[in-house]
């Protein structure tokens, strides 16, 4: 068997032996969604929602390790960073932080992350809908009519 028949050959096993390393892929309970202007709420559902809530949408390609252990790791630091399946138990201090990092974020377009949109098109957000975003965080987050 030449080299190259072996290397390929144990690149394959690795490959096979990973997929038994599986991440947690949860989504834990909803204890107070975010209250937000239905515009609002369709943008962050949209474009924030999988990573920053406990209601993940788990495509396909996020049970196949590597790709797995990277996804994860996104979703579980979005929600520690900024839960909006948990906001209402956020203090209001914490919530107006939350806000203003969230302003600072879309506007400098650092959210969505650049890493998610190639296989999540329609988070993308348009200037318009950065705008909202950003002005619904900068107005204290009001929950609207």
């Amino acid at each position: 068997m030449k080299l190259a028949s072996k290397v390929m050959l144990g690149v394959g096993g690795v490959l096979v032996l990973i997929q038994l390393v599986r991440p947690a892929q949860t989504n834990p309970p909803v204890t107070g969604v975010v209250q937000a202007p239905p515009e609002v709420m369709t943008l962050l559902k949209r474009s924030c929602w999988d990573c920053h809530s406990n209601e993940s949408v788990w495509p396909w390609y996020a049970q196949v390790a590597p790709v797995s252990w990277l996804v994860a790791r996104d979703v579980n630091g979005g929600r520690k960073h900024l839960n909006f399946s948990e906001w209402q138990g956020y203090e209001e201090g914490r919530k107006l932080k939350k806000l203003e990092e969230i302003a600072e974020e879309v506007e400098e377009g650092e959210m969505p992350m650049a890493t998610y949109l190639p296989l999540h098109p329609e988070a993308k957000l348009t200037a318009a809908e950065r705008s909202a975003l950003v002005a619904w965080a900068k107005a204290g987050g009001a929950p609207g009519p």
